[in-house]
């Protein structure tokens, strides 16, 4: 069906994206005949018209290369900062290059700016890629298993020094939406902790569960933490937060509420040195903060990566030879399937509290901070 298609990356970068780009090269030169060209940092290069062309030896040797060969942003084009129609702008590149389709690989936000792009007329088709494996419609996102295995190593790592020292070491790790890498690595280096955004935990639970350790014998302790892991006390206030919205709107009390919400915003920025300030003051143990940051999206994909990449992107050009667009492809157990923008575009996908990953923690003796 089509003849010319074109690429790009959005959003963060994440290890596995050029084994995407490679196979949705190949498979489109190879089977199909078609053209490919890739816009350059993300949405941002399709709304300026910057673009390369894949002739072939562009895609050799980029099966193990972390990171994007086309470069990314996280200009949206529904969210750009112009007063322009960025939309439109992007839609006249589109026709300029005489494109029968367009393949864009992202995260949450990137969907919501295909999306816009679908709707606008263009034929658009995505691919999921997040460290965090948080979008919805999708088992799997290209970049998790990376950033799985390099934060479990982490945590293996810190084991050491944590024992030697008699320490409480705190590993925070990416997600601020979803707990799923911080609940996989955390299993898999047997952290003696895990906090996740889906489990709001209590600060004295969590000091108790190590005090029990340290009398048993058991004189240090590993907690993995999400970046976006709340106290119940942080639960409640946002709870709370629909209410001042409304006296905000209403312009009551604006400079005393406008205090508090700065306040929690603090608090909640840095929650996890807040968290090791308080573990030290309730246990008397020694407290040190790990913060893996972006070092998780970085490096060689693994070879899950590279596989689900490699499938996601043969698959995409098939999908888009027999005419179907405005979806993103999942990956569901074994099989490669179609799901519509408009049910996923910008919805994140929280960890089950009833998951077998908790379910297995928890008889494993980890400690979630909620009971």
């Amino acid at each position: 069906m089509a003849g010319r298609i074109g690429l790009l990356t959005a959003g963060n970068d994440v290890p596995g994206l050029n084994a995407a780009i490679r196979a949705i090269g190949k498979t489109a030169q190879g089977a199909y005949g078609m053209e490919i060209i890739g816009f350059t940092d993300g949405f941002k290069g399709l709304v300026e018209n910057n673009c390369i062309t894949f002739k072939g030896s562009e895609l050799s040797g980029i099966l193990t290369l972390g990171g994007t060969i086309l470069g990314t942003s996280h200009d949206m084009p529904h969210d750009m900062p112009s007063n322009e129609n960025l939309v439109e702008k992007a839609v006249e590149t589109y026709k300029k290059q005489a494109l029968d389709a367009l393949v864009c690989m992202g995260g949450v936000e990137m969907q919501l700016g295909a999306l816009k792009l679908a709707e606008a007329g263009l034929n658009v088709i995505t691919l999921p890629k997040s460290i965090d494996n948080d979008l919805q419609g999708t088992d799997f996102c290209v970049g998790f298993d990376t950033a799985l295995a390099v934060s479990a190593e982490a945590i293996d790592r810190l084991h050491s020094t944590a024992h030697s020292h008699h320490r409480i070491i705190i590993v925070e790790i990416l997600g601020r939406h979803a707990g799923w890498l911080t609940l996989g690595a955390g299993i898999a280096g047997g952290a003696d902790v895990i906090l996740i955004p889906e489990i709001p935990y209590d600060t004295q639970k969590v000091s108790q569960a190590i005090i029990d350790r340290n009398r048993a014998g058991k004189r240090f302790s590993i907690i993995a933490v999400s970046e976006g892991a709340l106290t119940q006390e942080n639960v409640d206030f946002f709870r709370r937060n629909k209410e001042i919205n409304q006296r905000l709107r209403k312009g009551k009390d604006r400079d005393e509420v406008a205090s508090r919400l700065q306040l929690i915003e603090k608090q909640y920025s840095d929650n996890t040195n807040l968290l090791s300030h308080l573990l030290n003051h309730n246990t008397g143990l020694d407290t040190r903060v790990t913060i893996l940051g972006y070092l998780l999206r970085g490096g060689v994909p693994s070879a899950a990566d590279r596989l689900r990449a490699t499938q996601l992107g043969s698959a995409c050009i098939n999908f888009i030879h027999q005419g179907q667009f405005g979806v993103m492809l999942g990956i569901h157990g074994t099989s490669i399937r179609p799901v519509s923008l408009k049910e996923i575009a910008g919805k994140h996908k929280p960890v089950p509290s009833d998951h077998i990953w908790i379910d297995s923690a928890r008889k494993v003796g980890t400690c979630f901070g909620d009971q």
